[in-house]
């Protein structure tokens, strides 16, 4: 039997552990806005009265910006304008954003199912099933899916039809945050995080262990200290993979042993951004942190966003971008951290990142409704302070609520 634990009372729990009140939201505070922010489009895809937080993000391919909602809805727009390319109606519960290749998508569902459209109809071409939850996007080449479950299984499928090639398993510890990772294909093997805080690179051939690593030991008194999910997708550039875990660590490891070159204590359910020389996180205290890539040497750390659960970071141009628990967008200078610009989209919260492509900033909040952004240097007698949140805004809960194995 799975429980799934509300999340305000997880927030509520961290708090009387800790036998203080709950931290507030930190105050947004006006500051010199040096960009122009232009909304150039919004659609909705379709979500719930009450958002589940279940991962549904965004993909773009060349020209096109996939995205679905939680009550079954997949559609492809254009990411110049705007405009619905095409639009599925399911019916079925999605619980996880699409993966593509090979003009193929692939989305799960919360009762198990995944399903495979053609990318540029619609259409659906399979349906299996893995018999377990499914909460993060697939990991999808021309050849195989890759699917986890919050079982702990990962599930390889095959492209054509669906069939299951091979399976693997990692054990799932009595409380887990909601969440899974989505596998990282990296030549031939999936760099995968699981809930046990290991970290598996995965044979894509025959589903065989190429190497194990634990990113985070579990510690603490109590299951809830004890949390130590590694929920979000590695990022692989060359033979350096870049991971992140709650309560634990963010890291860099050699994609051909799973050795840890080097680590930086924080938590994080939100996975991290890179350019170039930096890696940046989102914490689950709400700081933005900048890092060295190559020696986890902190360059800048960006405290005035504190507790506002925000979402994961995304590198857009020259600036890293956030969205929070209240619908702010916020960008700030990538090589500083200084807050540049900020918009208020909605009220609505955003989990999942934004996705930058092409110039355009793109948003999905939990309600399902899809933003498009462009910026431009502000000119100087438009610069002026950003108006600040409302003061009564409640605390966000900590983190994805909790779900235990039995």
């Amino acid at each position: 039997m799975r429980r799934i634990l509300p999340i305000l009372l997880l927030a509520l729990i961290a708090a009387c552990t800790k036998d203080k009140d709950p931290d507030r939201p930190a105050k947004l505070v006006a500051f010199p806005e040096t960009l122009k922010i232009e909304k150039v489009w919004s659609e909705k895809v379709g979500g719930t009265k009450v958002p589940l937080r279940l991962g549904l993000a965004l993909d773009v391919e060349g020209d096109t910006v996939y995205a679905a909602g939680e009550t079954g809805n997949i559609a492809a727009y254009s990411l110049r304008n705007g405009k619905k390319e095409w639009e599925s109606r399911t019916k079925l519960p999605l619980g996880g954003s699409v993966g593509y290749a090979d003009g193929k998508i692939v989305i799960g569902t919360t009762d198990g199912d995944v399903l495979a459209l053609d990318g540029h109809t619609g259409k659906r071409l399979w349906t299996a099933n893995i018999v377990s939850e499914i909460l993060a996007a697939p990991a999808v080449s021309a050849r195989m899916v890759l699917v986890r479950g919050v079982d702990g299984k990962l599930h390889s499928l095959s492209m054509d039809d669906g069939h299951e090639l091979w399976q693997q398993q990692q054990s799932v510890p009595k409380l887990s945050l909601r969440g899974t990772a989505t596998p990282a294909i990296a030549g031939d093997v999936a760099v995968t995080g699981f809930d046990n805080g290991r970290v598996v690179a995965t044979a894509l051939n025959d589903g065989s262990s190429v190497w194990e690593t634990q990113l985070q030991l579990p510690a603490g008194k109590t299951d809830i200290d004890r949390l130590a999910d590694v929920d979000t997708k590695a990022q692989i550039i060359g033979n350096d993979v870049y991971l992140v875990g709650f309560q634990g660590k963010v890291a860099m490891m050699a994609l051909d042993s799973g050795q840890i070159w080097w680590s930086h204590d924080t938590s994080s359910y939100h996975g991290v951004a890179l350019d170039d020389d930096t890696i940046y996180v989102s914490t689950a205290d709400g700081e933005v942190v900048a890092l060295k890539r190559h020696t986890g040497t902190e360059v800048w750390r960006q405290k005035a966003l504190s507790h506002r659960g925000l979402s994961g970071p995304a590198v857009a141009g020259d600036a890293i971008v956030v969205a929070d628990f209240q619908g702010y967008v916020h960008w700030m200078d990538r090589k500083t951290g200084a807050l540049i610009g900020r918009i208020r989209a909605g009220k609505v919260r955003y989990t999942n990142p934004p996705v930058y492509s092409d110039g355009t900033l793109l948003l999905i909040n939990d309600r399902g409704v899809l933003d498009a952004y462009r910026t431009t240097p502000a000119p100087a007698h438009m610069l002026s302070g950003a108006k600040p949140a409302p003061a009564s805004a409640p605390a966000p809960a900590s983190a994805p609520p909790p779900k235990s194995g039995g």
